[in-house]
Parts: structure tokens; C-alpha cells; sequence
């Protein structure tokens, strides 16, 4: 039996009755419902979220929301609309080619370390300023994710941004949104064009779990107390070391393995998860 919660600040009579026929009645908090001792089967659940297209997720029995003291982050197609490697490819007339190595990186088809070299090494003598073009003509904030962040902030639950894409994008982010924790791979750059290769090691799927088990000792807090939420396979890792996973218009094998999904929410949903 678990507390499920219903990501909707508002349900019409339909939603209602169905919701109550097949769950039970739901009690409304702030900006979501939320029933108690709940049993359902996950592929069910997923039928019916998928019927009323609205996000519905059962919270693990040993996750405690006042607890939370972390949320780790994804940046690509999680916090962020785009995915910054393929805008990158995309000054160079080679977005189709990255993007499909990309789209099978995040499906788990590839190894990701070896996937990013091979996009990385397409760059090879792109000049910088592409970076920045791409930083400011095309990146943009997922929906929800400013008040997101503001909510969290309210609650003194830390932020950290880590990503298997750059610190050219990460850090400027920390930077802007004032997040307290930030952690990328670094492109090598000389003579203000791109090497084609990541300088140190690759900031992978075990780098990313890694972060989030250094930045619990650094807090003296224990995973279940984090919520990590990413789209891609290389987050995988780092989802499953915490207390709540979540799966953010993520792919099919990210969807099965998250504890909860968000694919009709923005990201302010998951303030619906500490508010429970």
C-alpha cells in the first residue's frame, strides 16, 4: 500500500470519477491530490495516467518526503529543452549524424563513453563562439523548471546539475540559476577552436552516481534523502542510488526502471513529491 499522488491542480468531474472508481478519493494539497494506501499495479497505473493524460505516481514505501535534502538533476532534455551536443553539431551542418548517436546513447543501444568521443571527435575545429551562440540563441529552461528551483530554494533542499554534456553550459546555468552544485565534461580547446576530444575523465553514467554519493557524504546525508531525475540511460545509475527516481519525458528503459515518470507536468511537478 502506497500514497499515490495526482500531478493536477485541477480534476474535472470526469477525472474525478474515475479516479474514485478506480483508486479511491483523492484529497486535495496545494497543487496536487493525493491518495493513501493505494495498490495498483505499475503498468496499470501507466494506463490509466496515459487515459486522463495526466501524470500519476506511487511513492516507494520507504521514501519520506520531509527528509529530502537534494534533488541531482540531469541537464539535457531534463532541465534544458535541447540536447546542447546536437546544437553544437548543427553549426556544422552534422546535427542529423550526432543526433541519431545521441538518440541511441540515451536509449542505452550505446556505451555512452564511447559515444560522446565519437561525437565529440565530429567537432573537431569548431570555433568557440558556436558554444556561446548555442547558449544563447537555442538554449532554453524546460517548463516549470524556475519555479522549480524556486520552490526547492524555499525548502533549503540543494540543487545539483551534472551531465554527460559540457561545463561550458553547466556552469553558466549554476551561474544564472544559482544552483549550489554543478559538475560536466570539459571540451579541450586550443587556439579558440575545439580539439575533438574531452580533456580528464568522461563524465559517464558511474561518474554521475558517483557525484551523487560524494555530494551525500559532503551534506552528511544518506541517498534516500535525494531525488535524481534525468531522460537518459546514463542516468540510470545515478537514479537508482536515490530515494526517488524520476523519469522526466524520459526514454522507454528509463520509464520502466524509475520509481515515478513526468510526461505531462513540467518540472515544477516534482515540488508535488517533497509537498506529499
Amino acid at each position: 500500500m502506497s500514497r499515490l499522488i495526482i500531478h493536477t491542480a485541477q480534476l474535472d468531474a470526469a477525472q474525478l470519477e474515475i479516479i474514485t472508481l478506480k483508486l479511491g478519493a483523492p484529497q486535495k494539497k496545494a497543487n496536487h491530490y493525493q491518495i493513501n494506501d493505494v495498490q495498483i499495479a505499475k503498468p496499470e497505473l501507466q494506463a490509466l495516467s496515459q487515459q486522463l493524460k495526466i501524470d500519476l505516481n506511487l511513492l516507494p514505501d520507504n521514501f519520506v518526503a520531509e527528509k529530502v535534502k537534494l534533488v541531482i538533476s540531469d541537464m539535457d532534455s531534463t532541465l534544458i529543452s535541447i540536447e546542447c551536443i546536437d546544437e553544437i553539431a548543427d553549426m556544422m551542418n552534422l546535427k542529423a549524424q550526432v543526433s541519431e548517436i545521441t538518440e541511441a546513447a540515451m536509449r542505452g543501444e550505446l556505451v555512452f563513453e564511447q559515444s560522446l568521443t565519437q561525437r565529440v571527435a565530429l567537432l573537431t575545429n569548431l570555433e568557440t563562439k558556436a558554444l556561446e551562440r548555442v547558449y544563447d540563441e537555442r538554449l532554453t529552461l524546460n517548463p516549470g523548471a524556475q519555479s522549480c528551483l524556486d520552490g526547492l530554494k524555499q525548502k533549503n533542499i540543494k540543487f545539483a546539475l551534472v551531465s554527460g554534456g559540457f561545463d561550458f553550459f553547466t556552469e553558466r546555468l549554476k551561474q544564472r540559476l544559482t544552483l549550489d552544485y554543478a559538475r560536466a565534461n570539459k571540451l579541450a580547446v586550443e587556439n579558440n577552436k575545439l580539439t575533438g576530444k574531452v580533456e580528464g575523465a568522461i563524465i559517464g553514467a558511474q561518474a554521475k552516481a558517483d557525484f551523487l554519493h560524494e555530494l551525500c557524504n559532503e551534506l552528511n546525508i544518506t541517498p534516500n534523502q535525494v531525488i535524481a531525475i534525468g531522460d537518459g540511460a546514463n542516468d540510470l545509475l545515478m537514479m537508482k542510488a536515490a530515494g526517488l527516481s524520476i523519469a522526466y519525458q524520459a526514454k522507454p528503459k528509463v520509464q520502466l526502471e524509475a520509481d515515478t515518470a513526468l510526461n505531462f507536468s513540467g518540472l515544477n511537478a516534482l515540488l508535488d513529491f517533497v509537498d506529499a
